[in-house]
């Protein structure tokens, strides 16, 4: 077992990551299985879409378009074809968009990792700060107004906070863009680009991170309520420190590993919730890649985008697993 202090050794590390890289190989391969043949069960296919929208759904147009796409093909030939397709790195083709899904999705990844992750980094910061005070003022007001914030934040659905937010600071006080990513009518450059991107990104953010804030202030409250009835936080006090620097340099402190375990185990639910986002405010990303995939029947895309999306949490959850154990020297690696 590693000691406070002291890096773990390379060795161990190296270990860890490949043993826990064979224990997610047949997670990916369940989640590939079941993402194929689920979605083959939905009704519809992608040249029934097309036929529909060209108003010749006759018989010999729709068998013409299913042997172009390759539908016309058993179910297990076009399972054990995508197999070979993964097995190279190739995420298939989007006839819908008539351009590869990995390069579609490269695309969009960027914006729904900017928009997740400034989202993230919101909640995280206002949560630990919102918790903190609630734990400091336990059974104060302050602790009552953040309890019952964080209640709401609980039971509103996120659509709704973007809607709402649309209305009041785009509709009524015009100070923010109600959508997209960026002004087209301006080609922005250099500063004034990453401003405008930065202003049709504050009521996005603001919309996913309003949950999150929630549970994160949850979270920091009860672990730093349980980190002040410790020993360690006793002798402080009786010490005679200083409530500020206790609750700072000792509780909060010892209070952020849950913290960094349910940030790790955040990102699938992020990916969720920027569909609902994306769709609202128009936000050019992953999740409006796939809302408008579902409608339009092109399977190709919503398979690469459900495997990357799993692909990303995976990643993640391996990340947080390290660095947990790089944070609590209790945590052994073998």
């Amino acid at each position: 077992m590693a000691h406070a202090g002291f890096p773990l050794p390379e060795a161990r590390v190296l270990r860890y990551l490949g043993l826990r890289v064979v224990q997610v190989v047949p997670t990916i391969l369940a989640i590939v299985v079941l993402n194929f043949f689920f979605l083959r069960l939905a009704p519809g296919d992608l040249a029934e879409v097309i036929a529909g929208e060209a108003g010749s759904a006759t018989p010999e147009y729709m068998a013409m378009l299913r042997q172009q796409f390759g539908l016309d093909e058993p179910l297990a030939v076009q399972f054990f074809k995508y197999m070979g397709q993964l097995s190279q790195f190739n995420l298939g083709y989007s006839f819908r968009n008539s351009m590869p899904v990995m390069d579609l999705i490269l695309s969009r990844a960027p914006n729904t990792a900017l928009l997740m992750l400034s989202s993230l980094l919101v909640a995280v910061t206002a949560g630990i700060i919102f918790g903190a005070i609630s734990a400091q003022w336990r059974g104060r007001w302050p602790d009552a107004l953040l309890s019952a914030v964080s209640t709401v934040g609980f039971a509103t659905p996120l659509f709704w906070v973007g809607l709402m937010l649309i209305v009041l600071f785009s509709v009524e006080l015009r100070w923010l863009p109600a959508g997209g990513m960026r002004d087209l009518q301006n080609a922005h450059t250099g500063l004034a680009l990453a401003a405008d991107i930065a202003r049709h990104m504050v009521l996005p953010v603001l919309s996913l991170a309003f949950f999150y804030i929630a549970i994160y202030t949850r979270l920091t409250r009860s672990a730093m309520l349980e980190v002040q009835e410790l020993d360690f936080v006793r002798t402080a006090r009786a010490k005679g420190i200083a409530p500020l620097p206790i609750a700072l340099h000792h509780v909060l402190r010892n209070a952020l590993l849950p913290i960094v375990t349910m940030t790790g185990l955040q990102l699938g639910t992020l990916l969720s919730g920027s569909v609902v986002i994306e769709t609202v405010f128009a936000w050019p990303g992953m999740g409006r890649l796939a809302f408008d995939a579902v409608f339009q029947r092109d399977i190709n895309l919503l398979l690469g985008v459900l495997f990357f999306s799993s692909f990303l949490v995976i990643l993640s959850n391996l990340i947080t697993d390290l660095v947990y154990a790089l944070l609590d020297p209790r945590i052994d690696i073998r």
